[in-house]
Order: structure tokens, then C-alpha cells, then sequence
């Protein structure tokens, strides 16, 4: 809520979660009509925009009811329990001229623009291997956030690789302009009480060559700082990049060394950024993102981040899960 209350063409008027409580609670709080069933506050409500924080599997059905109403779509990431089910939001969006878009808010932070404006202007050179890491939290954190449909397959899809490594692998997707071509996964289960796998490891063949490394988890130590452990690196034939994010932090620090020309003086620099802070789960990041959405909606103009990029993130996890289970690597359509 403070994220949307931070961009004036917005305003939340109607909330729906079948938890009676929470809706109850959650529509006294911010002064909001709440509903149990979402099917009646979309036949109830004019709405322009419907962002949906639905059970993964949950969220194809409401999104194509949404577009064919008539309004715009903002889906969490993954968008679904499986590729399939955002191919059916897609057709939806295209079928009734309403945006399609999914919250990949790491674009929007200055760091990892910093980031690719070196790539592009060809600061490490030919671009040979990369680094994402993303381990954050244990699995207890969904079942106190009445999340636990997270710990369930049929309704997640699967374990952190859906629910975290969809991130990075969008962003090494914008980082690089260019797609996903050979994937090779593990998964790893410690848990017994779930039917997800709490620790995946792929590696990522891009069609220019650039190879990605993912290690996504959720067994961070809970005496790690932020309770995340976070980093991501390039390193090309003439420099590397890394970055270790703070999440919510307002300090970063961006270490990059270059042979390039234009480092000559100072060939190893660590760059300091300061953001803005500001209150909300992602805080700045989530309000440019919910901004430029408003700004699209309004022009009629295509999104920053499209329903295609969500299915191109959530392809790459399924050809993941698809090598994790015959040991083999698994080529993408198309490559």
C-alpha cells in the first residue's frame, strides 16, 4: 500500500482474499470496500488495473476474468504455477488490448542500471560468465505470513527457483539482451515435510555464449545479515562486475575493474550508490516500477516489463526443474 500510495494516478479502492479475516483486517486499515470472493468485487468494482497476489496456480483464472473485463493486469512473479498458464494470460491480454506486466522491480535500481549501461558500452568486453546468487529465508517465513500454499507444488510450482530465481534470471535476460538457450539443474531437498526442494543450482547457456551460474535457496543461516544473501557478477574478456545487494538497503556499492581505455586512470573503482528510502516491500524500486505501469496504462504504450518476459523467466525455471529430473541439459524452443 505505501508503494501505491506513493504514485498519485493510482488509487486502491477494493481488496478481495478469501481469508475473511485478513481482508476484513486489511480493508479497515487502509479504508478499502473488501471482498471474499474476487469474482464479485470484479462484477462489483470499475477497475482499471488488478494486481494480483494470488496462489501462483490461482492467478491464470483471474487474470484472464480480469482482461476480459476490460483491466489492465499487474501479476506477481511467477505469474503462474507453470509457463502454460501465463501463455493463457498473454492470449487474454492480447485478445482485449489490456497491458500484461509482471513486478521485476531489480531493473528499476540504479545499481544493476549502472550495470548494464557498462555492458552495453562494452566496459568488460565479450561477456563469458556470470554469478546470481539469491538465498533468502527459511521456509517457517510463508506459513507465519499465511503463505503456506508456498510449501505446495501444485499451488507454487514448485520451490525458491520459481518464487526467487525468476529474478535473476530476468535480470541476466535485460543485463544481456539476449535469451536463454541450454539450461542444467539440480535440486536439492533437505526439507521432508513439503513437496517443494528448498536449494536449486542451474546453469544457464545464453545464445551468444555467456554462461550463468544460480545457486537459489532457502536455506539461509538465520544469523545472516538481512536474513539474505545475496550477489551478482559478470565478468567479460576485459573487466567484471559484482554486486552484493542489500535488498532494502539504502547504501550499495558496485565493484567493477576494466582494462578498457576509458579506465585507464583507475582501472579498479567501487562505485557508491544511495537511494532513496522509502517504506513498502521494495520500496523506491516498487514505486518506479508502479509508476512507469501507470504511465503505460495511460499512453497506451507497452510496458517495461511485459507478460512475454514473464513467460521467458518461467520457461527457463520449467527447462530447469525439466534437467534436474533426467540429469541431462535441456535446449529452450527455438534454440
Amino acid at each position: 500500500m505505501p508503494i501505491f500510495g506513493a504514485v498519485k494516478d493510482f488509487q486502491v479502492v477494493a481488496a478481495a482474499d478469501a481469508n475473511r479475516a485478513l481482508v476484513e483486517s486489511f480493508a479497515k486499515d487502509f479504508s478499502l470496500r473488501g471482498y471474499i470472493d474476487w469474482r464479485e468485487m470484479l462484477g462489483k468494482e470499475k477497475l482499471d488495473l488488478a494486481a494480483i497476489f494470488l496462489p501462483h496456480a490461482d492467478c491464470p483464472d483471474a487474470a484472464v476474468a480480469c482482461a476480459e473485463k476490460g483491466v489492465h493486469l499487474m501479476v506477481e512473479k511467477p505469474m503462474a504455477a507453470d509457463a502454460e498458464g501465463v501463455r493463457r494470460m498473454a492470449e487474454a491480454a492480447k485478445a482485449t488490448g489490456v497491458i500484461l506486466s509482471a513486478p521485476y522491480v531489480w531493473r528499476y535500481h540504479p545499481v544493476a542500471r549502472q550495470m548494464k549501461k557498462f555492458v552495453d558500452d562494452g566496459v568488460l568486453g565479450r561477456i563469458v560468465g556470470c554469478e546470481g546468487r539469491c538465498a533468502a529465508g527459511r521456509l517457517q517465513r510463508y506459513i507465519d505470513g499465511n503463505a503456506g500454499w508456498m510449501l505446495q507444488k501444485a499451488r507454487s510450482g514448485g520451490g525458491p527457483m520459481y518464487n526467487l530465481g525468476v529474478h535473476w534470471i530476468d535480470l541476466y535476460r535485460w543485463l544481456l539482451a539476449d535469451e536463454v538457450a541450454e539450461v542444467f539443474g539440480k535440486n536439492v531437498k533437505i526439507n521432508q515435510e513439503y513437496d517443494i526442494e528448498d536449494n536449486s543450482f542451474a546453469l544457464l547457456t545464453f545464445s551468444r555464449g555467456a554462461v550463468v551460474a544460480l545457486d537459489i535457496s532457502y536455506t539461509v543461516p538465520d544469523s545472516y545479515p538481512n536474513g539474505r544473501d545475496l550477489y551478482l557478477s559478470l565478468r567479460g574478456a576485459g573487466g567484471v562486475l559484482s554486486w552484493s545487494p542489500s535488498f532494502e538497503g539504502v547504501k550499495e556499492t558496485l565493484f567493477v575493474c576494466s582494462d578498457n581505455g576509458e579506465f585507464a586512470s583507475s582501472p579498479r573503482r567501487h562505485i557508491e550508490f544511495e537511494l532513496q528510502a522509502h517504506p513498502g516491500y521494495t520500496g523506491i524500486l516498487g514505486v518506479h516500477y508502479v509508476a512507469d505501469l501507470a504511465r503505460s496504462i495511460k499512453t497506451g504504450s507497452a510496458p517495461a516489463i511485459t507478460g512475454e518476459d514473464g513467460l521467458r523467466a518461467l520457461e527457463v525455471v520449467e527447462a530447469i526443474y525439466k534437467s534436474a529430473a533426467s540429469g541431462k541439459a535441456v535446449r529452450l524452443a527455438g534454440h
